[in-house]
């Protein structure tokens, strides 16, 4: 069933029974506007993942925060999108795109003041847990209103413009995160959420077209809990696992209890007549090799992003805003590749594109590597560029490669497949990451203590340059994969779905 809008809805053009032409400033709903608040809004949801890198310094120190509390303010945003993205797909196919997009920005800017009114590490966590809750529902409807919007060869770009702007919110985060937290302070990181996601839902509701598939099924609510309890069982044990000990009973039980919840997941969903995700589709190279591939394109790009940030601000003392602007790099090179991949989406095969990406990705991280021990952060700049075209050639790519995964009527889960299993990733990725950092052979609790802010010696500095070297070797493992991976995908050249 192709994608259309489910009504004519006032001030829609076309909608005038006779006169003259309405005049544009004051037309109601269209395809431009849609595209654009879709990609604003999700753009908005994507900055709170990388936004937050260079305001946990300010916020370990502040709220006496531990590394591994830390990581649950990255995790804890990250799991919540994962575990909610599906439903709240399928609930936007049904249901009305539109709705759940307001309902999802509405909810957003609230959660984002209560995380930056918290007052105590825990509870910026579940803050950050309930704000992940509402951008899955934001993220799932709005890559299926441009889908609604744009049908048949107009869609290729407006998903590529979407991809471009998304990428490029990841990337500018942390140059946003710098300044904030260098003038008013790491709470207006959150703060500023509020206008800016309660502006986008009251244009949204006049500009944006609405659309929907009235024969989705309902969400699969038992399948979202047995996931969102797997993923996040797992995610905890692999943050826990360096402190409580790889072998202890609380992470050996975490982790199986992860497995076991994701057998019964697969059994239930097997059984279902309207499974949240059927395990076949994974039988479907296509599909299983795009998974894939949004997986571990997370666990190479912004778990490392967020290194990255510390890095510049705890061993080579720059603050905020400084740190930030240094990763400018990779914001510009991803400004340069993005659009040039998605000019290509039209000849060139998913494979090739999302493969070459994840090599450039994977090839930044190894220059990375050779260069955190130097003192002068310029050695970092080679890295840093190839890293970002890189990741500019695999955004529109991973976004197309995601819709055509998935068959034609089914935008709105195909767009929950896609940011899920990127945002597992991250979440997967940040707890797998963390734990290689700080198992690194020299890092004895130093690096730790350096990251809380009570110690600053030349040894703690040693200790995080040692398990930050060893994060980024696992990173660029991630990214070869990845790239390997690419290869079951579609060897067609993007289509509208």
């Amino acid at each position: 069933m192709s994608l259309t809008n489910s009504e004519a809805r006032p001030g829609d053009p076309g909608a005038r029974s006779g006169g003259d032409p309405e005049p544009a400033a004051a037309r109601g709903p269209s395809a431009g506007w849609t595209l654009g608040l879709a990609s604003a809004a999700t753009a908005l949801m994507l900055l709170d993942v990388t936004v937050v890198y260079l305001a946990l310094p300010a916020v370990a120190t502040d709220l006496e925060a531990t590394f591994t509390a830390q990581q649950w303010v990255v995790d804890a945003y990250a799991l919540a999108v994962a575990a909610a993205l599906l439903p709240a797909g399928a609930a936007a196919d049904r249901d009305g795109r539109l709705r759940v997009f307001l309902i999802g920005l509405i909810a957003f800017a609230v959660a984002s003041g209560l995380c930056a009114a918290a007052p105590s590490a825990t509870t910026l966590d579940l803050a950050r847990a309930l704000q992940g809750l509402a951008a899955a529902l934001v993220l799932s409807a709005a890559l299926a209103l441009i889908a609604g919007a744009f049908p048949g060869d107009r869609q290729p770009t407006a998903l590529a413009i979407w991809g471009a702007v998304s990428g490029a919110a990841l990337a500018v985060g942390p140059v946003v995160g710098g300044l904030l937290v260098d003038g008013p302070g790491w709470r207006w990181v959150f703060a500023l959420n509020v206008p800016v996601g309660l502006g986008l839902a009251a244009l949204a509701r006049v500009k944006a077209i609405d659309s929907r598939d009235p024969s989705a099924p309902p969400p699969d609510l038992r399948g979202a809990a047995l996931f969102a309890a797997a993923l996040a069982l797992g995610v905890a044990a692999l943050l826990r696992g360096n402190d409580e000990g790889w072998s202890s009973l609380p992470i050996v039980a975490g982790l199986a209890g992860a497995v076991v919840l994701a057998v019964i997941f697969v059994l239930v969903e097997l059984r279902s007549d309207r499974p949240m995700l059927d395990p076949r589709n994974f039988l479907r190279p296509t599909f299983s090799g795009t998974v894939s591939v949004a997986v571990l394109q997370s666990v190479a790009i912004y778990p490392v992003l967020l290194f990255v940030a510390v890095d510049l601000q705890v061993a080579h003392g720059f603050d905020p805003l400084a740190a930030g602007l240094r990763v400018l790099p990779v914001t510009l090179t991803y400004l340069i590749t993005a659009p040039i991949a998605a000019v290509l989406l039209k000849r060139v095969p998913h494979r090739y594109s999302l493969a070459a990406g994840l090599i450039g990705v994977g090839a930044g991280l190894l220059l990375l590597r050779g260069a955190v021990d130097d003192p002068d952060w310029t050695a970092l700049l080679p890295g840093l560029f190839v890293f970002g075209a890189g990741s500019g050639c695999l955004s529109p790519s991973l976004a197309a490669a995601a819709i055509a995964a998935l068959p034609d009527g089914r935008a709105g889960l195909a767009s929950g497949v896609g940011n899920t299993f990127r945002q597992a990733g991250i979440a997967v990725g940040v707890a797998i990451l963390g734990a290689v950092f700080a198992a690194a052979p020299a890092n004895s609790g130093a690096a730790g203590e350096l990251l809380r802010g009570e110690r600053a010696d030349a040894l703690a500095v040693a200790a995080f340059v040692d398990g930050f070297e060893a994060a980024l070797l696992a990173a660029a493992i991630a990214s070869a994969l990845g790239a390997l991976a690419a290869l079951a995908v579609s060897t067609g050249p993007s289509r509208a779905p």
